[in-house]
């Protein structure tokens, strides 16, 4: 098939650029290499794309309404897989503008060019931090979610929202995937693997907030994107007779904070010198994915334990930075 890929050069783009163009797909992929976190580790996942010749790549701001359009249009897309967006719930406090810009009016100008060229599916990414204050625990995908705790979470229950509109309005296929703390090689140097593997291995000290009692439900990275293929070929259907479904996508296996870090100091042979802080504002302390919907859906539960994964994060960090 013909698919776009959106935020190509970032971690789970590229994860899952890669992964079509080893099923055979025809797979063009956009990106706007802003510099949120380093251009280089973008261009270098785009290098390894690069060795595909399914594989091409526009440099393109899905903001950029007209050349969104423009690129629909050359290509006439039977899949879309939007995965661009100014990521990060902490930087979204002081950045507001950059975040209502990428998350708001880029996912809008990417409804439209659906809108316009009719895909048989749209899969975008939502996030488990759309959660927010809510207290139930596992997460699941009917709870509350209108008390959202940081700016960056409510830019994509807006974007849940704003699918489900055209959903209804223009029968666009539209499915969310609320992510649940990716992690894995190539991953993002602003999240908790990267930065503490980095300090760990620089002899720092790492910062662990709210006093270590927090947990996460640490994702690896295959497990995303195995899900995430297996939805392609199955567009949503409901009884209401909207084309619209959001699902958690996670392990459904919260790992406390400080366990984490042991696995990491296992993996790495170093003992970790921690500084215990308060909680961030935007942060929640527990995350934990209800995925049986999704389980069913698609008939994959993620396989990956936290041990092996955080094994070849690492492995493939000391590989990728020589050290």
């Amino acid at each position: 098939m013909r698919i776009l890929v959106t935020g190509a050069a970032g971690f789970i783009g590229f994860h899952t650029a890669m992964r079509l163009c080893r099923d055979g797909h025809q797979v063009v992929g956009v990106d706007n290499l802003n510099d949120y976190y380093s251009v280089g580790l973008k261009q270098a996942r785009l290098a390894q794309l690069a060795e595909w010749s399914s594989f091409r790549f526009r440099a393109l701001d899905v903001a950029d309404k007209p050349a969104l359009l423009a690129l629909f249009a050359e290509h006439a897309f039977e899949q879309v897989i939007h995965l661009a967006a100014q990521a990060g719930v902490r930087y979204s406090i002081d950045h507001p503008d950059i975040y209502a810009q990428s998350n708001l009016v880029g996912f809008l100008n990417l409804l439209e060019a659906c809108r316009a060229q009719r895909p048989a599916h749209l899969i975008y990414a939502s996030s488990s931090s759309v959660y927010g204050l809510n207290q139930r625990l596992p997460y699941a995908t009917n709870d509350p979610v209108d008390q959202p705790v940081s700016f960056y979470a409510a830019t994509k229950r807006a974007n849940e929202l704003m699918a489900h509109a055209y959903s209804h309005l223009y029968g666009i296929p539209t499915t969310g995937l609320r992510f649940f703390t990716v992690y894995g090689p190539w991953g993002r140097p602003d999240m908790a693997p990267f930065k503490f593997t980095e300090a760990i291995l620089e002899g720092r000290t790492i910062d662990v907030y709210n006093e270590g009692a927090m947990s996460r439900d640490f994702t690896y990275i295959d497990d995303i994107v195995e899900g995430l293929v297996r939805l392609l070929p199955l567009p949503p259907t409901d009884e209401t007779g909207v084309p619209y479904k959001v699902y958690n996508i996670g392990r459904g296996a919260p790992v406390n904070l400080l366990q984490f870090i042991e696995h990491l100091e296992e993996a790495l042979g170093i003992r970790a010198r921690k500084n215990f802080l308060p909680l961030q504002s935007g942060d929640v302390v527990d995350t934990w994915a209800d995925t049986h919907e999704l389980e069913a859906r698609v008939g994959f539960c993620p396989q990956v334990s936290i041990a092996s994964g955080v094994q070849s994060f690492v492995d493939w960090y000391r590989h990728y930075y020589r050290v």
